[in-house]
């Protein structure tokens, strides 16, 4: 082979002289690596934007959480109050049916104390005194028993319901205060300010090692 005047180290192997820094070999490593680089910049990112976008999703579902909560609340307390003002309607039954029942026991016993007096009369008997008396003020005892027992049942029931009423307001005004003390903007941004930290931490870890390099 001709000899060229060229150091043997640098001559190809078509006789043509080689530079000992070859562009080839340069132009192979340095875009592998920015390569490289803009790869992992761009899941870096691409991280981030989907914790982002997590976060924004977080924040939403804790706003229409609270507001299903609230309207939970809500419903409970009207509800509530309804059941109070049946409780009071039945109450107020129950007495108005207690009165009816005096009434119809009051007319029963004056038919039956008319009954008792024309019977003694036809017999003779003096009607106010001895036993004609006697029997009279029995069943105006009888009667007054029986009022006075309609009457407590009547009350004892109204009681009752009356008590339900009372615990079904008080139900209401728990569950209304509950549902006043939701806010479904402060969940949302609670909620927010939780992920925007994790957000933080991600970014600060991954730019630490050199990911949006």
């Amino acid at each position: 082979m001709a000899d060229f005047g060229y150091p043997s180290s640098t001559v190809g192997f078509s006789g043509y002289p080689m530079s000992t820094s070859s562009t080839l070999l340069t132009s192979d490593v340095a875009p592998a690596a920015s390569s490289a680089g803009g790869f992992s910049a761009g899941m870096g990112y691409a991280s981030i934007f989907t914790s982002i976008i997590g976060a924004i999703g977080s924040a939403s579902l804790a706003r229409t959480q609270a507001k299903a909560n609230q309207s939970a609340l809500n419903f409970q307390s009207d509800m509530a109050k309804i059941n109070a003002r049946m409780a009071e309607r039945s109450a107020q039954s129950v007495l108005l049916q207690g009165q009816q029942q005096v009434g119809a026991l009051t007319l029963r016993s004056g038919k039956i104390k008319s009954a008792q007096r024309v019977a003694l009369a036809a017999n003779g008997v003096d009607l106010g005194e001895g036993n004609a008396a006697e029997i009279q003020a029995t069943t105006d005892l009888i009667t007054e028993v029986d009022k006075n027992t309609i009457e407590a049942n009547a009350i004892r029931s109204a009681w009752g319901y009356r008590t339900q009423g009372v615990n079904a307001s008080n139900q209401a005004l728990m569950s209304n205060a509950s549902a006043s003390s939701i806010n479904p903007n402060n969940a949302a941004m609670s909620s927010l300010m939780g992920s925007a930290g994790n957000v933080a931490q991600s970014w600060y870890a991954m730019n630490k090692t050199g990911a949006f390099v």
